[in-house]
C-alpha cells in the first residue's frame, strides 16, 4: 500500500498528482493539506495536525465526505507532517510520497527534507515530490534504483561528515566506490544515462535529487 501525504506548502503540478494517484492509495492531509484535496477534489482518508492552517468549514466539509480528522494539540513537539508521516508508517504503508512539503519558509523546509533521517521512519521508502523534482534519502546496505530517463538530473547530497563506498551505475559521471564529504557539492548534477540508475553506499547518508524532464509522478 502506497500513501500520499499532502502538506500544506506550495503544490506545484497538481496535474500530474492525480493523473498519478492509484484506486488503493492512501490519501492523507496534514493539517492545510486538506485545503489541496478540496481544491483537487480529493477526499482524504485521514486528516491529522493541530488544524491552525486548516478552515473549521474546510474540515466540517471533508468529514462530511468521510475524511476522519486527528486532532493534536497546538502545544505539541511534532510539526503536522511528523504526525502525518507517522500515521502512514503504523498504517502499514509500504511508500510514502510527500506533496506540497516545500514552500518559502526554509526552518519548515529543511524539517521536512530531514524527516525521513528519523529513525522510526527509515523502515519505508519516503519521496518528497515537487513537480518534476523528487527528493529522497539514501542509505546504506541496499542498492537503490531510481526510475527515470536518459537526459534526467540527479544530485547526490551528504548528509553525513562523509558517505562512503558510493556506487554508481548508468550516470554520466559515475562513483567508483568513492567519498563524498559533508558540504561538497561533488555529487550535484550529475545526469542519467538509461531509464535508470542504481546507487549503493557503504556508510552515512545521502540526500538524493532527482529532477525529471518530465514532471509525471513516478511509480
Amino acid at each position: 500500500m502506497r500513501a500520499i501525504i499532502l502538506a500544506n506548502s506550495h503544490l506545484a503540478d497538481p496535474e500530474s498528482l492525480v493523473a498519478g494517484l492509484r484506486e488503493d492509495d492512501l490519501i492523507i492531509a496534514a493539517d492545510g493539506g486538506g485545503q489541496h484535496c478540496l481544491d483537487l477534489e480529493l477526499t482524504p482518508a485521514v486528516i491529522i495536525g493541530d488544524f491552525d492552517s486548516l478552515a473549521e468549514k474546510s474540515l466540517e466539509i471533508l468529514e462530511k465526505r468521510g475524511a476522519k480528522a486527528i486532532r493534536h494539540s497546538r502545544r505539541k513537539d511534532e510539526t503536522d507532517l511528523e504526525l502525518a508521516v507517522r500515521y502512514a508508517c503504523r498504517a502499514g504503508a509500504a511508500e510514502i510520497l510527500i506533496f506540497a512539503a516545500l514552500g518559502n519558509r526554509w526552518d519548515m523546509t529543511l524539517s521536512n527534507l530531514l524527516l525521513p533521517a528519523q529513525g522510526e521512519f527509515q523502515c519505508v521508502p519516503i519521496r518528497l515530490v515537487d513537480g518534476s523534482q523528487q527528493i529522497s534519502l539514501l542509505k546504506p546496505g541496499r542498492t537503490h534504483i531510481i526510475a527515470g530517463a536518459p537526459g534526467d538530473t540527479l544530485s547526490l547530497i551528504p548528509l553525513t561528515d562523509e558517505a562512503t563506498g558510493i556506487q554508481t551505475e548508468a550516470l554520466e559521471y559515475p562513483l567508483h566506490g568513492e567519498t563524498l564529504y559533508f558540504g561538497s557539492p561533488r555529487g550535484v548534477s550529475n545526469v542519467f544515462l538509461s531509464p535508470q540508475a542504481s546507487i549503493t553506499l557503504q556508510s552515512g547518508l545521502l540526500l538524493c535529487v532527482h529532477i525529471r524532464q518530465s514532471g509525471a509522478l513516478a511509480g
